[in-house]
C-alpha cells in the first residue's frame, strides 16, 4: 500500500534533516534581502515571507493527526521539531518587525495595544512560548495529561496566525482566508467525534 512505502520512507529520515530543510529558507530570504532579491522594500517582504513559512509550518503540524487518522500517514515523529521550526520563523519574524523594521521601543508598545493585525500576532507568539519551552520528554513527563490540553494552545496560534495575516494583508486577497480556511478544515478533522477511517500504524 502507499501509505506503508511512505511510513517506511519516512522512517529511514533523521529528524535533523527536517531541521536543516525547514532552517534553509529563512537562510535564503536573508539571502536575497542582502542581495536585493526581495524588491524595493526587501525588510517588509522579509517579515512577509518568514511570516508565511511559519504559518505554513503551523498547517503542517496539525496536518499531522488527520493524515495519520485518516489515511495512515505517520509522520508523528517530526511533529515535535515542525512546532519548533514554526515558532522559530515567528521569533525571526518578530526579530525583523522589532530591529529592522520599527526600531523604536515607544512605538513598538504603542503598535501592540493600538493595532489589532499586531496585537494578534503579538498574543499568537505568547501563546506560542509555553508550547516550545515545554517541548520536551522532561516536560511531557512531570505535565502528564496536562501536557496534552496545554498543547491544544497551537488550535487558536494558528487561527491567529491566520487572522493576523489576513488584517496584514492590503486589500481583498484570497492567499489568507485560504489560509484559514484550511487550518478551521484541519481542526475540524483533528476535533471530529466521527468514526476514524485509517487504521492504525504499527
Amino acid at each position: 500500500m502507499w501509505a506503508d512505502r511512505i511510513n517506511r520512507a519516512a522512517r529511514r529520515v533523521p529528524v535533523w534533516a527536517l531541521w536543516l530543510t525547514g532552517l534553509a529558507p529563512a537562510v535564503w530570504f536573508f539571502y536575497l534581502g542582502m542581495t536585493g532579491g526581495l524588491g524595493a522594500e526587501p525588510i517588509k517582504a522579509l517579515e512577509q515571507e518568514l511570516g508565511k513559512v511559519a504559518l505554513q509550518l503551523l498547517v503542517a503540524g496539525l496536518a499531522v493527526t488527520p493524515l495519520r487518522r485518516y489515511l495512515g500517514l505517520n509522520v508523528l515523529r517530526f511533529r515535535r521539531a515542525i512546532g519548533l521550526l514554526a515558532f522559530t520563523y515567528v521569533c525571526l519574524h518578530l526579530a525583523v518587525w522589532l530591529f529592522l523594521d520599527v526600531q523604536d521601543a515607544a512605538r513598538i508598545r504603542a503598535d501592540i495595544v493600538k493595532r489589532p493585525f499586531v496585537t494578534v500576532g503579538f498574543t499568537a507568539l505568547m501563546l506560542m512560548i509555553p508550547l516550545a519551552a515545554t517541548s520536551n520528554d522532561l516536560s511531557l513527563r512531570r505535565l502528564g495529561p496536562r501536557w496534552r490540553r496545554l498543547h491544544r494552545l497551537v488550535y487558536p496560534v494558528a487561527v491567529l496566525g491566520a487572522v493576523h495575516f489576513i488584517w496584514l494583508s492590503k486589500g481583498f486577497q484570497f492567499e489568507p482566508l485560504i489560509y484559514l480556511a484550511v487550518i478551521l478544515g484541519l481542526l475540524a478533522l483533528r476535533l471530529s467525534p466521527g468514526k476514524v477511517l485509517a487504521r492504525s500504524v504499527r
